[in-house]
């Protein structure tokens, strides 16, 4: 099933040598995606000037949609972009990575009715990470030392292919390397808006996806991106995050009680 377009979710904050690395890759792929959306959460006008740079090049559309930074606000930010989408299929990744140049030609190949793809991804150590930030290059080897998860980095599609299972669980899904139907997330009333400040807001809406009866579908060896190294967000709300995923699972909710809709509502 080839056929569906796909708006590709770039989310960002303030990192403009991270985000040119990832629209680099973008450029390079071998299957473009038929439209980019940049979720900026807040991001200065630097942020800005480089996304209008990539679209005098971009033979795709490419459209910002940014809000005023009012903390972490992730699921809000890509509630917003899910409904400038304007295609089937959305893959959402981070403006932190470097595609695969066949990152959207594996999607295409594997996304079906009633999944959603929870991909993986290899990590760049800082060192390689600051090379390739400085001389602006997503050109690098799967061999070189300074690389962590490495085996995520290798494509292959035949063992991919082996190893698909389709499985009513959404546990350790990774919202920079994720693929679901737009019609799914309108359906599940998308993120929840108020979960604020880092962590697990791709679990919480995984869970509700399972909850109508979406099966998550985990993805090696195919779809790969490599995530540029930065220190990890403090996790303040995590605890209260995990508490509210407990609730969603075991009353088997469907929609976000303050979600796209309630977006929607604020714009009229």
């Amino acid at each position: 099933m080839s056929n569906f377009k796909i708006s590709l979710i770039v989310a960002t904050y303030n990192w403009e040598k991270a985000l040119t690395l990832c629209l680099k890759s973008i450029l390079a792929l071998t299957v473009l995606p038929d439209e980019v959306i940049i979720a900026d959460d807040g991001s200065t006008v630097e942020t800005k000037n480089t996304v209008e740079e990539f679209k005098k090049i971009c033979p795709i559309p490419i459209h910002h949609v940014w809000h005023e930074d009012n903390g972490f606000r992730l699921a809000e930010i890509r509630n917003k972009a899910i409904i400038k989408a304007q295609f089937d299929y959305i893959i959402q990744i981070d403006g932190d990575v470097i595609l695969h140049k066949k990152f959207i030609q594996d999607y295409k190949n594997i996304a079906k009715k009633n999944q959603f793809i929870r991909g993986s991804r290899t990590r760049l150590g800082n060192d390689l990470s600051q090379k390739l930030l400085n001389s602006k290059s997503i050109n690098f080897s799967i061999f070189d030392k300074d690389i962590k998860s490495r085996t995520n980095g290798f494509r292959n599609r035949l063992i991919a292919n082996l190893l698909i299972r389709a499985v009513d669980n959404p546990n350790k899904i990774i919202g920079c390397n994720m693929g679901y139907w737009r019609e799914d997330a309108l359906k599940i009333n998308g993120y929840e808006n108020s979960l604020v400040g880092w962590g697990h807001e791709d679990v919480e809406f995984a869970s509700r996806l399972v909850n109508i009866g979406k099966k998550k579908v985990k993805i090696k060896y195919m779809a790969i991106l490599f995530h540029i190294y930065h220190k990890e967000q403090p996790r303040n709300n995590e605890e209260s995050h995990f508490k509210l995923i407990q609730f969603i699972r075991e009353n088997k909710i469907i929609t976000a009680t303050n979600g796209i809709n309630e977006i929607l509502k604020q714009t009229l």
